[in-house]
């Protein structure tokens, strides 16, 4: 008898959902920093044995969309719900349960098993995360209830127990060598945007887009061209910075973790482009992947 299943991941943003998701899948598929809004795609991590294959998702922070990128962002995580076996919802120890009302509505009437994960137990008390507990049963009662810490890999195992128990019967989905469905210039993009993420504040991290333009590949290195897309030549010049130095350090950091990733020596230059206004433009939106072209 063979298991396989889709568990998409979903909640608010800042929960921890991209942290899970590594710790579940074993590898480091979503990039994670501690600002919002992370994680702009639906990303898929495979799990594979002889008896199982379970395909993660992790999706979007659900957030009330205030231009057109956030309403694509929002529709991954809608449609995360509906092709789900298991629906794993991702809260932390921090948030209000009352927030995103209308998204756990959806969550509730969904005929998926749901797995509820509060998260960050490390950093409260045992009468909080009580009070917690009931709070949520009453928000979403058909829910199973694990509380852990992702970062900590506390009560991990039990929860992918959990999940291996529910996952339906049925063959794998995916080449049984598979750890994702996403091509490789796609994590090349991920990795440099993580470090804009990291090493820039304000509104910069959130006006750029990252695209490989050149990926080619042989036996002893990769030869990367990427270019960092931004929405006005102000920003272009604070992502080059003085004398071109802060480039260079995005440049240098995301070389140091693709090499890690691919396992192999990499060559990488970066430039800097402006793309009027590319969060509101569905053109543009599309040919970065967030909608069907």
């Amino acid at each position: 008898m063979h298991k396989a299943g889709f568990v998409n991941i979903v909640g608010n943003p800042n929960v921890g959902k991209s942290t899970l998701m590594n710790r579940l899948v074993g590898e480091k598929i979503s990039i994670i920093t501690s600002k919002s809004q992370t994680t702009r795609h639906r990303i898929k991590g495979i799990v594979n044995t002889d008896n199982y294959q379970i395909v993660f998702s992790d999706t979007p922070g659900v957030v009330k969309p205030s231009y057109k990128m956030q309403e694509y962002m929002l529709e991954f995580s809608k449609s995360a719900l509906v092709d789900a076996d298991i629906i794993l919802y991702v809260t932390d120890v921090v948030e209000s349960p009352e927030k995103n009302l209308d998204f756990i509505e959806k969550v509730n009437k969904s005929k998926t098993p749901v797995l509820l994960v509060i998260n960050k137990i490390d950093k409260t008390t045992q009468e909080k995360l009580e009070a917690l507990f009931d709070k949520w049963k009453e928000l979403l009662p058909k829910a199973e209830i694990f509380p852990l810490s992702a970062t900590e890999n506390f009560n991990i195992n039990n929860l992918f127990q959990r999940i291996i128990e529910l996952l339906p019967e049925g063959e794998p989905f995916f080449p049984k060598d598979d750890l994702t469905d996403l091509p490789a210039r796609f994590f090349v993009n991920e990795i440099i945007r993580e470090k804009i993420l990291l090493n820039y504040d304000k509104e910069i991290p959130y006006s750029v887009e990252v695209e490989v333009e050149e990926f080619k590949e042989d036996e002893k290195r990769i030869n990367i061209m990427a270019v960092i897309y931004v929405e006005r030549s102000s920003q272009k010049g604070i992502i080059i910075g003085n004398q071109g130095e802060a480039l260079k350090k995005v440049g240098i950091q995301s070389r140091l973790d693709i090499e890690a990733f691919f396992g192999k020596k990499v060559f990488l230059n970066l430039y800097v482009k402006v793309l009027k206004d590319w969060r509101n433009k569905d053109n543009e939106l599309k040919n970065f992947g967030y909608a069907n072209k």
